[in-house]
């Protein structure tokens, strides 16, 4: 909110309006030219400028990655290292990551605003920038809470912006996404072509139903007691309101698509199953392409060593957490369609040997493996049938890589192969094994097969960033009509999603058996935890599980039982006991934002 954009900077930029990657670039830009702004963006080629430059404000939002996931039941760290002050709840109003991600938030929403103000006759752009502000702020309303709604381009230096309540803004936001939902300047369906990243009815549909969702929580729900997650429901208006717009998102459409087809990297521009997406162009990208991307591909896995040496992708410090391993029972196709569990070894040949060989080898069947991941329910006898099947793969040889293989259990059972392709086994536990080389499997469903040989980049992955889908909106009406007291469309719309990957029909919530354990401090598990274990499952890394337990009101319970960086809801607090439910707001914005007092600061901090 503080870096206001200057009103004199925006003709400046026009011309490369489209090749802009970050906010940085355009708040620093300078006016070379004399052209009246206002004018020039009412002209075809400065509104497609500036609607174009706009949709590019979304990717440092929706890149965020350790926002969205750390701090959860799910992530761990690796290769000896924690996930740091967002895993450990230790952050302040000065954390460097929430200030930026508030900022680029505030800049995303500004443009949008100026898209409206000079869409002029333009129905479509200023429908877009609509839906965009509304998902600015959707963002901002999880993260915050309540922030200050601006609805105007901001050009003057004013500071006082008072924060308004969810109970005004929840309601303002829904207005104005169903006075475009069914906008006839808006195509009905997203569009293959747009590769789709361009507004829909179907996508406004869909970010309506998150919004309303999020809304009965927040107003329609009391929290009972924040470390068991018990709440009250109070009015379930929101939810029976976001059931009805997932439904009309989800459109009839069946989940046809396998999940390793829906996260095929070949599909992206042409999966039915995608309703918007954040576009990336490594082809169309003018720039030096280490620089242009996102590294969704490189945030959640082991660490396999530096690329340029191992032919092995490169990976953070987040890996998956003890009680994740366990949640993809036998047969569910979406493990293997999630994970990497094969990687192979490395001849020297950047993307056809390697991890990338996976996507650009030939003959995988017959190629050599550095690491083989099994599923904690394969035994023993199952991992070494498959070794002695296939002796030749698992020997080292010219290749680069000394070759193991993992039941992923805890404790883990180990294969350390020889030259020669025998084996030893060992048995660490789950925590040690994850503190050294290689383990655990990665995510796969970002790759980029074309991404080039580079030692820990994390910015040259150019997969579309997918924001709202077709399973994601099942789910989403799960959990709604699940709220609304409609248990059977409920247990129905999990169902659609569990019987595409082959998991097993629930005939009751209560069928459901989990393989994780639970603490007995975590208490029974409820229909609403088989709902968030099947979006966990689902939606495994796609940058939702802090969002979805702070929603529900159970982010101090999961992160308790499964958070091995929080061992007690102290931990989410403050001296006062004050519990952390939502991010601060940055140091920076209570100083300069005259509307705001200590008050205005949000619990915890």
């Amino acid at each position: 909110m503080k870096k206001l954009i200057n009103i004199a900077f925006v003709a400046a930029i026009a011309a490369g309006a489209g090749t802009l990657t970050g906010c940085s670039d355009f708040l620093d830009a300078e006016n070379k030219t004399n052209i009246n702004s206002n004018e020039y963006f009412q002209t075809e080629e400065g509104i497609e400028g500036l609607r174009t430059y706009t949709y590019s404000l979304l990717k440092p939002l929706v890149s965020s990655v350790d926002l969205y996931e750390r701090g959860t039941d799910l992530y761990a760290g690796v290769h000896g290292e924690n996930l740091g002050e967002l895993s450990m709840y230790t952050f302040t109003p000065q954390s460097g990551t929430i200030s930026d991600y508030y900022t680029n938030a505030y800049s995303f929403i500004n443009n949008a605003n100026y898209m409206v103000e000079m869409a002029g006759d333009n129905g479509t752009v200023a429908a877009e920038g609509k839906f965009l502000r509304c998902y600015g702020y959707y963002l901002l309303t999880q993260q915050f809470g309540a922030v200050p709604y601006v609805t105007w381009f901001i050009e003057t230096p004013e500071r006082n912006y008072p924060r308004t309540p969810l109970s005004e803004l929840y309601p303002a936001l829904i207005s104005e996404l169903e006075g475009i939902m069914n906008d006839a300047n808006l195509p009905a369906e997203p569009q293959a072509a747009d590769g789709y990243g361009r507004v829909s009815q179907r996508a406004v549909k869909a970010l309506l139903a998150k919004i309303c969702l999020a809304a009965g929580w927040d107003l329609g729900t009391t929290l009972d007691d924040a470390v068991t997650g018990a709440y009250t429901i109070t009015d379930r208006s929101y939810f029976e309101l976001a059931a009805q717009y997932a439904d009309a998102a989800i459109a009839g459409q069946g989940l046809t698509m396998t999940f390793e087809e829906k996260w095929a990297p070949a599909n992206e521009d042409a999966n039915n199953e995608t309703i918007f997406a954040v576009q990336y162009d490594r082809n169309g990208f003018p720039g030096n392409l280490s620089e242009g991307g996102h590294g969704l591909q490189n945030q959640i896995g082991g660490y396999y060593g530096q690329p340029n040496s191992t032919g092995e992708k490169y990976c953070g410090r987040s890996g998956m957490s003890a009680k994740a391993i366990y949640l993809w029972g036998e047969g569910d196709a979406r493990f293997d369609a999630t994970f990497m569990t094969t990687m192979y070894n490395y001849n020297g040949t950047w993307g056809t040997s390697g991890y990338y060989a996976y996507y650009n080898g030939s003959n995988l069947g017959t190629m050599p493996i550095a690491f083989r991941y099994f599923p904690f329910y394969v035994t023993e006898a199952e991992a070494e049938a498959e070794f002695a099947a296939n002796p030749s793969r698992y020997q080292r040889g010219d290749n680069v890589n000394a070759v193991y293989a993992y039941i992923m259990s805890d404790p883990v059972v180990r294969y350390s192969f020889r030259s020669d392709g025998t084996w030893t086994k060992d048995n660490p536990s789950y925590s040690e094994c994850c503190s050294g080389l290689n383990f655990p499997a990665t995510v796969k469903k970002f790759d980029d097969p074309e991404t080039a040989q580079e030692n820990t980049n994390t910015t040259n992955g150019y997969r579309d960033i997918v924001l709202l889908h077709l399973s994601d909106m099942y789910l989403t009406a799960a959990e709604a009509y699940l709220m609304a007291g409609n248990t059977a469309t409920a247990l129905a719309r999990v169902n659609s999603v569990r019987d595409r990957s082959n998991a097993g029909h629930l005939n009751a919530f209560s069928d459901y058996q989990h393989e994780y354990t639970v603490p007995a401090t975590f208490g029974a598990i409820t229909d609403l935890d088989v709902i968030l274990d099947e979006k966990a499952r689902e939606e495994y890394g796609e940058s939702g599980r802090w969002l979805d337990l702070r929603r529900t009101r159970q982010l101090v319970r999961y992160n308790v039982a499964f958070n091995a960086d929080v061992p007690s809801v102290a931990n989410m607090s403050n001296a006062q006991g004050e519990i952390k439910w939502y991010r601060p707001i940055p140091a920076e914005e209570m100083g300069n934002n005259t509307a705001l007092t200590d008050a205005d600061q949000n619990p915890g901090y």
